[in-house]
């Protein structure tokens, strides 16, 4: 094979790399590394700011094979239009479920027992007791019960919860219990008392914890949202939050990145973390395993994992 493999990763850092295709290094700079008309397999920068990883694809008129390194493709969807048919989008499944759960139950524990307060009390020289809730004992609900969704629930189990409640697209059975449709998550929004967003940004969930979502939560409950920021409804969280009926988590923000003097910033019972998921130290490795898996068998003609998206399919 002579088609080139665009790396966000430098080739001679990864290890296991299939013979037969020239392997180019470009992680979003000005210049490409080579005519982008010979691409054949794109794999895209990650953690670029929007548009960057767009850049190539309109002239990319041999490519196959468009790999992500992020769980959501939301961010390249727009660019598949410039793609001839039968390209397949592939996202990085098996990537970050490890860092993005760790986040999640950080993000869960730290709000539940009052970290924030802590760390500011800790700046003042002061000694903060008082009174906080545990996550032992408690309803938690997952609303995309994918493979993030449930590396969350491998985690939150050791801490002896009370229930975990999952929610996916379409119901289905798994070892360690019923996954309820979207459609009745209105019924089971009222008996969480932590609900942890986890879902793909798509049509069907842009806007989904809008004002109904966030009414039918129980008092004090807490929302964590460690899926993509438009999921959630910023207006209509902030008057939840300025009310101090709720608390929020949020590693994703929309807008983001969140901008300087933006409500959110100072809205009460609210911890921001920035879109720190996936960049972690078990990224690397877990990334280059899957670029090595793919690449394999791209080359040897052998069906890929996580495909997406086929352009032109119906």
């Amino acid at each position: 094979m002579s088609a080139d493999v665009w790396l966000p990763i430098a080739p001679e850092e990864i290890e296991g790399l299939p013979e037969g295709p020239r392997y180019l290094f470009w992680d979003g700079g000005e210049q490409f590394p080579a005519d982008p008309g010979d691409c054949s397999f794109y794999v895209v920068p990650y953690m670029k700011p929007a548009g960057i990883g767009l850049r190539p694809l309109p002239r990319m008129v041999r490519v196959e094979v468009v790999q992500t390194l992020s769980a959501g493709v939301d961010h390249v969807q727009p660019g598949l239009r410039h793609l001839h048919p039968g390209v397949r989008l592939c996202n990085a499944r098996g990537v970050h479920e490890a860092s993005t759960a760790e986040l999640a139950l950080t993000l869960v524990l730290a709000s539940l027992r009052g970290v924030p307060d802590f760390v500011r009390a800790q700046e003042r020289g002061e000694w903060l007791g008082g009174f906080r809730p545990a996550l032992a004992d408690r309803t938690v609900l997952i609303v995309g019960y994918g493979s993030i969704g449930a590396a969350i629930e491998d985690r939150l189990v050791p801490f002896e919860v009370a229930r975990v409640a999952r929610v996916a697209r379409s119901e289905r059975t798994t070892a360690r219990g019923p996954v309820h449709p979207l459609t009745e998550l209105p019924s089971l929004l009222p008996h969480a008392d932590v609900v942890i967003l986890s879902t793909p940004l798509t049509a069907e969930t842009r806007g989904l914890a809008d004002a109904d979502f966030l009414a039918r939560m129980k008092d004090g409950a807490l929302l964590v949202n460690v899926a993509r920021g438009p999921v959630v409804d910023t207006k209509a969280l902030l008057m939840e939050l300025e009310s101090g009926r709720l608390s929020a988590a949020l590693d994703v923000t929309d807008p983001e990145p969140l901008p300087p003097g933006h409500p959110l910033w100072q809205a009460p019972g609210v911890l921001i973390s920035p879109h720190m998921g996936g960049p972690t130290s078990a990224f690397l490795p877990r990334a280059k395993r899957l670029l090595v898996d793919q690449l394999t068998r791209f080359v040897n003609q052998e069906p890929l994992r996580n495909v997406m998206v086929t352009t032109g399919a119906d």
